[in-house]
């Protein structure tokens, strides 16, 4: 499939009810995504069988498809490509076919998969992903780039260099409300950047003239949290003046409210509002930690590979982007990352265990680099999930990781990280804390061998496979 993803495409659009049932494409680190019209055209066991396939997350109307990295841009890139070339021309044709196998299947199974997998709780928790997914990249690169001027800075390293890297490094972070206002009015329906530009007075320096709730504001108050719900609330008011506004007056009008209103609210109310939220998003966790360190680092690395294997774990992006923003690291992701620590330990064990499956342990060998750099979803959908009880054990493994982390924080050593979306051995570059880079590092790489030997040793013990068949004689 590496070799060939326009193939895998062609594949992967026939069996999702062709190029016209599919309205967006994205992807990120390890996952195609695809919006679809009528999520009932799928063929869920067919998609699941495809070679390089590695587990398939139905959520509403949209199917996440696992393919890992490296290979997941490829595809992504040829199945955009197929969608947009060939559903001009063939998108009347599918869609009546695509209505007709829906229509065959009845209206109650497309009711059972709404009411299954559209809750509003995982519609706005996927919704809040779409949102922050995109900026990852962003936020890896940048964050990379904070820590080796950090390094540079303690070394007594280019000193000349380092206010220039400072600079390229944080920059994105400063304006962040605005990426995030221009993805949720894209999200949400309204126009991209008119929701950047009622998220952009969350950050404006002259707001610190504004006075609210009897105080000035600071610039960046509330923070990503107050660019979600500013550029929301102009999604909002832009939907609810496009209905009203005479058309002769939509292009002067509605641009000028869709700023104004939510501006204003957003000065006087949201700013104020959000930031009490993010101040208390950054107590609670200093507080989770410092008094429940280790059992809260249990129970969060536990119980993070169930949320991945969801297509949850995007969610937590902005409490992870409102950490970075007030404490310059997040102190959550060393915790959930140990999940990672855990699965790689578990494969190691069924690799073991399983001497004579060649097939398996060829998948282990080639999705263990990806699961040693914290990208678990080969090693999820390849290997733990369909064995079942190997899935547990990771699970304990990343507790048992997250246990170790979180009991040093308990001690007053806190581990986080300066950006989102690597973990494993790729998050070390991002490391951050309260104490000196070694002890932090050594801090983190102790949970990681305390997960990989966890999860080994539970794995190793609990499963047993079936035994080898005997040879013909």
């Amino acid at each position: 499939m590496r070799n060939d993803p326009a193939s895998t495409a062609t594949a992967v659009l026939t069996r999702v009810g062709g190029p016209a049932n599919v309205t967006s494409v994205t992807h990120c680190m390890t996952r195609l995504r695809l919006t679809l019209a009528d999520p009932a055209a799928v063929d869920e066991e067919a998609l699941r069988a495809l070679p390089g396939v590695l587990g398939v997350v139905a959520d509403g109307d949209s199917r996440q498809i696992v393919l890992g990295p490296g290979v997941v841009e490829a595809v992504t890139a040829a199945v955009a490509q197929q969608v947009g070339e060939q559903g001009a021309s063939r998108g009347a044709a599918v869609a009546r076919q695509a209505g007709e196998q829906a229509a065959s299947r009845g209206a109650r199974l497309k009711e059972d998969l709404r009411r299954r997998n559209s809750t509003p709780f995982k519609t706005a928790l996927r919704r809040i992903a779409n949102v922050f997914v995109p900026l990852i990249p962003a936020l890896i690169g940048c964050g990379i780039l904070a820590g080796l001027g950090g390094l540079f800075v303690n070394a007594g390293w280019l000193p000349a260099l380092t206010p220039a890297l400072s600079a390229v490094a944080s920059a994105f972070m400063a304006l962040i409300a605005v990426f995030v206002g221009h993805n949720t009015a894209k999200e949400f329906g309204g126009t991209p950047v008119l929701g950047g530009a009622v998220a952009a007075v969350v950050v404006y320096p002259g707001v610190a003239k504004v006075t609210a709730f009897g105080a000035h504001l600071a610039p960046g108050q509330g923070g990503v949290l107050g660019a979600l719900a500013a550029a929301f609330l102009a999604t909002r008011v832009e939907k609810w003046c496009r209905g009203r506004v005479p058309g002769a007056l939509d292009v002067l009008l509605t641009p000028t409210l869709t700023v104004l209103v939510p501006g204003l609210v957003t000065l006087y109310g949201l700013m104020y509002a959000a930031g009490a939220v993010a101040t208390a998003i950054g107590t609670a966790a200093n507080w989770l930690l410092a008094t429940t360190g280790a059992v809260a680092g249990l129970v969060l690395g536990g119980l993070f590979l169930p949320l991945v294997m969801l297509g949850l774990h995007q969610a937590l992006i902005p409490l992870h982007a409102t950490l970075i923003d007030q404490q310059g690291y997040t102190v959550l992701l060393p915790l959930l990352a140990m999940a990672g620590a855990g699965q790689v330990g578990a494969a190691l064990a069924v690799y073991v265990r399983l001497r004579h499956d060649l097939s398996l342990r060829t998948t282990i060998r080639s999705a263990l680099p990806a699961g040693l750099l914290g990208v678990g979803e080969p090693l999820i959908y390849g290997v733990s999930l369909p064995l079942g009880r190997p899935f547990v054990t990771a699970c304990a493994g990343g507790a048992a990781g997250g246990a170790f982390v979180g009991f040093f924080a308990m001690l007053g050593d806190k581990v986080g990280a300066t950006a989102i979306g690597p973990s494993g051995w790729a998050l070390f570059p991002l490391l951050a804390g309260n104490r000196s880079p070694a002890l932090t590092a050594a801090i983190y790489a102790g949970g990681l061998l305390t997960g990989y030997l966890t999860g080994f040793l539970a794995t190793y013990l609990a499963f047993r496979p079936a035994p080898a068949p005997a040879p013909a004689t």
